[in-house]
């Protein structure tokens, strides 16, 4: 199996710990930069679009297989499966957004939670929410 970085984020977040675990915990506008030959693939991407990113989340641990729920102790372990921790066997995110603007090979998006230079590796429409 080949996974392919088509981009990257570009995003004031930077350090990973500091980062909110979801994007309605305050997370920031971001820049999604896709590589050039991938231009055309996102040439109908607008304004106002929601779309769902995926990436890859390359400062995971690959081997954690059970976490407490949000890092709280409290919680009992739980496997990874069942939760949205980035550590995890193939470190896949998937990050539901709201397209801003869209400027060459640039679009910004609205509350997304990875960190400054995260690979992106495939974006898709959210499907019936066009309006």
């Amino acid at each position: 199996m080949k996974l392919q970085p088509i981009g990257h984020v570009e995003s004031p977040l930077t350090d990973r710990s500091a980062a909110p675990k979801q994007a309605d915990e305050g997370a920031p506008e971001a820049l999604l930069v896709f590589a050039p030959e991938y231009a055309r693939a996102m040439r109908e991407l607008r304004p106002g679009q929601e779309v769902l990113v995926l990436t890859w989340l390359d400062r995971a641990d690959r081997s954690v297989l059970a976490v407490h729920p949000r890092s709280d102790p409290a919680r009992p372990e739980t496997g990874v499966f069942s939760t949205r921790s980035p550590d995890r066997p193939n470190p896949i995110g998937l990050h539901h957004v709201r397209i801003t603007a869209v400027d060459g090979l640039g679009v910004r998006v609205a509350h997304l939670e990875a960190v400054d230079g995260t690979p992106i590796v495939d974006v898709k429409p959210v499907l019936g929410t066009e309006r």
